[in-house]
C-alpha cells in the first residue's frame, strides 16, 4: 500500500540551502510574457529543477508581485533573476559567456525536443516567448538553435508554463544522465 508523504518527509531545502546548492546548467529567458501566473509558474518549475537564473525581458513583470507570488509560492525568493527590457542584449551577453541559447519555438529546421542531445559541461539558456506571438523573429535569428516540442493534436500550441515544464524536465534529465 502507498501512503502520501507528509511535508516534513519531503526534505525540502531552506532558502539558504537552495542558494548554496549546485545549480543545473540551465537559465530561462522569458520574453514579453503577459500572464503573471505563467511567470510565477516558471519560477516554481525553476525552483524544482535548481535552474541557475531567470531573465525577465520586455513586458514580463517582475517580483515582488502578488499575482506572480500566487503560482510561484515563494520561488521568487530562491531562484536568481534579473530584468532587462531588451531580450537581444540578454542573448548576446549569454552567448558572450559561452552559453548556448535555444529558442523554444516552431521554426524551420527546429530540432525536436526528443532528438535534442545536450553536451556535457555546457551551459544552456532557453527562450520562451509571448503567449500569442511566441519568441520574436529577432531573438530566433540570433539564437544558437531552436527546440520544438513535438505535438500531434490540432492546436500545435502549449501554454508557456507547460512548455517550460516539459523542456526544462527533458533537458534536466538528459544532462543528469550524461556520463
Amino acid at each position: 500500500m502507498m501512503r502520501k508523504l507528509e511535508n516534513k518527509e519531503l526534505e525540502r531545502k531552506s532558502i539558504a540551502d537552495f542558494k548554496q546548492a549546485e545549480k543545473a546548467p540551465i537559465s530561462i529567458i522569458l520574453d514579453d510574457i503577459r500572464s503573471l501566473h505563467n511567470i510565477g509558474s516558471v519560477f516554481r518549475t525553476s525552483d524544482a529543477f535548481l535552474i541557475e537564473k531567470i531573465y525577465l525581458c520586455g513586458i514580463t513583470a517582475t517580483p515582488p508581485n502578488k499575482e506572480i507570488h500566487k503560482t510561484a509560492l515563494g520561488a521568487t525568493e530562491t531562484v536568481s533573476w534579473e530584468y532587462n527590457n531588451n531580450v537581444i542584449e540578454v542573448i548576446e551577453k549569454l552567448k558572450h559567456e559561452n552559453v548556448l541559447v535555444y529558442a523554444v519555438e516552431q521554426v524551420e529546421n527546429a530540432k525536436f525536443l526528443n532528438d535534442f542531445l545536450p553536451l556535457k559541461n555546457q551551459k544552456y539558456a532557453l527562450i520562451f516567448g509571448n503567449e500569442v506571438y511566441g519568441v520574436s523573429q529577432e531573438a530566433v535569428k540570433i539564437s544558437d538553435g531552436c527546440i520544438e516540442i513535438p505535438q500531434l493534436g490540432t492546436k500545435h500550441s502549449l501554454n508557456i508554463s507547460v512548455s517550460a515544464g516539459i523542456v526544462v524536465w527533458d533537458l534536466f534529465q538528459k544532462l543528469k544522465s550524461l556520463p
